[in-house]
């Protein structure tokens, strides 16, 4: 049931992102929204680690995660939750400590049943075409694609399936 990452480009500066997971939609919300979880799975390219992850999950709340790498370089980002629809809907504009995409991004993730599972599905609307080309060609999707077969085995646990 879990699938792999779906990327294609929309409109003149976003991206959408797609992926399905075997498990509800009320787990799959809480891993991306409590701390506790998130921590598990969202750990950042091979050889990263997590040094802060908060989330104060309510609208007009922040985000904040660092990540660090194992020569000491750090990456950085804010959140400010702009919606958030249990266990369907979360909307939030972002923006890296050291902003390579040139401003803010809306990001919009919604939670849907699929087949058992939950289908994940992120538009991410960056500043302008140029932002969102780089971040495409920064090796994002790559990145995001680890960080969920990492969730998968987090769901699995969780849900006591056999990790796939």
């Amino acid at each position: 049931m879990t699938s792999k990452l779906e990327v294609r480009a929309e409109g003149e500066n976003a991206v959408v992102i797609a992926r399905s997971f075997a498990a509800p939609r009320d787990l799959v919300f809480d891993c991306w929204t409590k701390p506790h979880f998130v921590k598990q799975w969202l750990t950042g390219p091979e050889g990263w680690s997590f040094l802060v992850c908060e989330i104060d999950l309510k609208v007009g709340g922040q985000y904040r995660y660092v990540w660090q790498n194992t020569e000491g370089v750090t990456m950085g980002m804010t959140g400010t939750l702009k919606e958030i629809v249990k266990p369907e809907k979360l909307v939030s504009s972002e923006i890296f400590d050291e902003d390579w995409t040139g401003g803010e991004a809306l990001v919009t993730a919604l939670f849907t049943s699929d087949d058992g599972g939950t289908r994940v599905t992120q538009t991410v609307v960056y500043s302008s075409a140029q932002a969102r080309e780089g971040a495409l060609a920064s090796g994002m999707t790559e990145g995001m694609e680890a960080g969920y077969q990492r969730l998968e085995r987090v769901l699995d646990e969780m849900t006591g399936r056999k990790a796939s």
